[in-house]
């Protein structure tokens, strides 16, 4: 575990009860229903090499042990108490995975000997500033081999009044500058920024603590231009939100 890559800011620590976090997360944010959506996005294959960044207790980790597919598989998360359990549920499930303490910014020192082929993250973004975002987006970039993809499920744009007044809930906990940026809808220019191309939301679905959107990226093969100019394609289903 490497405890030597640490920005100056601190983390958004998870629930002071560990034993709460898993039942708030499942009960608040239909879990099941954006964790599958994102497995089917990711679509793991065997010769894949895919990293959880801010993987938590490793639940996501444990669903792509248990595929159907062998990828290896990383988990990063910067509480060690976090990583903790992550390590006692993988092994009780008998999921094999190597863990490592780290924030997002530290995701190219960390994961770039690895050469990931596919990156995921989820329920992160919206907690750290601004410039943590930006970071790590950009970490997570240069840590991915050409053409590897990241997958994001993260609180995004809040479409209509319903979504944004129960995302009022995070914003409470969660703290009002570090949630607005995903509430505007920031991230998929963020992730052009970082450099990804072929940027796309792909679903927007609606829970109890506001909407949550996925997105999927692709770092451009190495006989791509840098001065290639990403695009963003706004393929969402808004029509999800008209079941909250």
């Amino acid at each position: 575990m490497n405890k030597t890559l640490r920005p100056a800011r601190d983390f958004t620590p998870a629930v002071p009860v560990l034993g709460a976090y898993d039942p708030i997360v499942s009960l608040f944010t239909r879990e099941r229903h954006w964790r599958s959506a994102l497995l089917a996005q990711l679509a793991p294959r065997p010769s894949d090499v895919i990293a959880d960044v801010g993987c938590g207790t490793g639940s996501f980790l444990a669903l792509l042990g248990h595929s159907g597919s062998t990828p290896r598989l990383i988990g990063i998360d910067p509480d060690e108490r976090i990583l903790e359990r992550a390590r006692a549920k993988l092994a009780a499930t008998g999921v094999r995975c190597e863990l490592h303490c780290g924030y997002l910014r530290d995701a190219a020192a960390l994961l770039w000997p690895l050469q990931p082929t596919k990156i995921v993250t989820s329920l992160v973004l919206h907690q750290v500033p601004l410039a943590e975002k930006r970071a790590g987006l950009a970490a997570i970039h240069a840590a991915l081999v050409p053409g590897g993809e990241l997958h994001i499920a993260d609180y995004g744009l809040q479409r209509t009044r319903a979504m944004r007044t129960l995302f009022r809930l995070v914003q409470c906990v969660d703290g009002f500058a570090d949630t607005q940026p995903n509430a505007d809808g920031i991230v998929p220019r963020l992730m052009q920024e970082a450099g990804f191309a072929e940027v796309e939301e792909t679903a927007v679905i609606p829970t109890l603590t506001g909407s949550i959107s996925l997105y999927r990226g692709r770092r451009r093969a190495a006989s791509h231009s840098r001065g290639d100019t990403p695009s963003f394609c706004a393929n969402t289903r808004d029509s999800a939100e008209a079941l909250a």
